[in-house]
């Protein structure tokens, strides 16, 4: 059901909503925002809150460029869990009273848009994963572990470390449920300091508004507690990294049905024909999608193939960089999850969601346009496989590194073509972001090599 601004004004009146936060996200899929009191609602609606475009990266503006507005999707009024009086909007872009082009929101309702006309809704489940960390004198950070209980090598569910965050884990679930995500559980991840906290699936626009909000109060809850929440992959070199992992199916449009669910699957798998099509369009532009779902230098870190006893205390990375499908089996970068129920394991915790949904949309359906087959599920344990194994196998790996990924983002048509206006900031944006990284000389060169020579 659609609401109408009178519904949302006699919300913030009952809610005693003061002020508003007109909240966008740039090309990283950070939060940006302009505070705003209750009295001027009306106007954010019809004008938007008005910034300097060229202030933001990767919204392709200049200091010389007209004011860029954001204007508030009236659905997304979200009262801040941790602050009375305030809420929080999600909104779209516009420049001279026209949409804007490189704003992430907007290319995700039109693709969206697009994949609705054809008969489908585009149903997703995010798993964020992320660090509690805190910073030393010396601004070096290690896992926040108040009560020093938090020293497992396999931390994963432990009743111990999670302990030491259950003030704050009660406090984000509690006020996921009370926004009404229907957030149904949280665990101690395999790193030590790590969580994850999960909440229902739900269309792609709202999942993605959903987590961007997440980020925002997971900082400000952490704060309480001496913490920082922190959604980077891979803070630290000898344990696992935080991924986005998305749970997803395609379902009718009309019914709501799950178009990828067929109990009489042949695989015993429980996906229809249109599952496996959709499947065999991620695996043919994964290498692609990878530019985008995994958008950092620092993501790489958490994609690496080799043994896993050198990244993570635990002997699993837990991250598949193989492109592969399979049963309900984690080592696979699709899982079937359960029947019409599909998983990727693969996205970074620090993917621009509207970015990756979008893209991850196109790519699904290019697969069922041109009826493309992933083959047969892999059952096998993709973690015990040495690159020597995939290459006599033909299985593809994902890029290595964030140059990589850009190569095959620029070569890929149907991806590079969901960004739109975006895909020049994009590629140039992260293009420096490379070079500015590799040109960095690292502590562990300067111990490795000084004397070396």
């Amino acid at each position: 059901m659609m609401v109408t601004r009178e519904e949302i004004a006699k919300k913030l009146s009952q809610d005693g909503i003061r002020y508003i936060l007109v909240q966008f996200v740039d090309i990283h899929g950070s939060a940006k925002l302009k505070m705003v009191p209750v009295e001027a609602f009306p106007g954010m609606i019809d004008q938007g809150a008005g910034f300097a475009g060229g202030a933001v990266s990767g919204l392709g503006q200049g200091p010389h460029d007209h004011d860029m507005m954001a204007r508030i999707d009236i659905e997304t009024y979200t009262p801040l869990p941790w602050k009375s009086g305030f809420a929080r909007f999600a909104s779209d872009l516009y420049v001279d009273d026209e949409p804007y082009g490189n704003c992430p929101r907007l290319n995700l309702k039109k693709i969206l848009s697009e994949l609705k006309e054809q008969g489908f809704i585009f149903n997703v489940g995010i798993e964020p994963e992320h660090f509690l960390v805190s910073r030393d004198g010396d601004g070096t950070i290690r896992p926040w572990d108040p009560h020093a209980v938090d020293t497992l090598a396999k931390p994963c569910y432990d009743f111990k470390g999670i302990g030491n965050a259950v003030d704050y884990l009660q406090d984000m679930m509690g006020s996921m449920n009370q926004l009404g995500w229907g957030c149904y559980q949280s665990d101690h991840e395999d790193a030590n300091g790590q969580y994850e906290i999960n909440f229902d699936y739900n269309d792609a626009l709202i999942t993605a508004d959903r987590f961007t909000f997440f980020k925002m109060m997971a900082s400000q809850v952490a704060g309480k507690y001496g913490a920082i929440a922190t959604f980077m992959p891979k803070p630290f070199s000898d344990r696992t990294g935080s991924g986005a992992h998305i749970h997803y199916h395609l379902a009718d449009a009309a019914t709501g049905e799950n178009v990828f669910l067929d109990n009489d699957d042949k695989r015993g798998l429980g996906l229809s024909k249109l599952a496996y099509h959709f499947i065999g369009g991620i695996l043919a532009h994964a290498r692609a999608l990878c530019a985008i779902s995994s958008p950092t230098v620092n993501c790489y870190k958490r994609l690496q193939i080799g043994s896993a006893l050198y990244g993570s205390r635990s002997g699993f990375l837990w991250t598949p960089a193989f492109i592969t499908y399979g049963d309900n089996n984690r080592t696979q970068m699709i899982r079937t999850a359960g029947p019409g129920h599909l998983e990727d394991r693969t996205i970074s915790s620090a993917c621009n969601p509207y970015l990756s949904f979008g893209a991850y949309v196109a790519a699904g359906l290019d697969g069922i346009k041109r009826q493309l087959l992933p083959g047969e599920p892999n059952k096998e344990n993709m973690y015990e496989k040495t690159i020597e194994d995939l290459k006599a196998r033909s299985i593809g790996v994902l890029p290595q590194s964030l140059e990589e990924a850009l190569n095959c983002l620029e070569q890929d048509e149907i991806v590079l073509s969901t960004l739109g206006p975006l895909a020049k900031d994009f590629i140039e944006l992260k293009r420096l972001e490379w070079l500015e990284y590799h040109r960095l000389v690292s502590q562990w060169e300067v111990d490795r090599y000084l004397t070396f020579f």
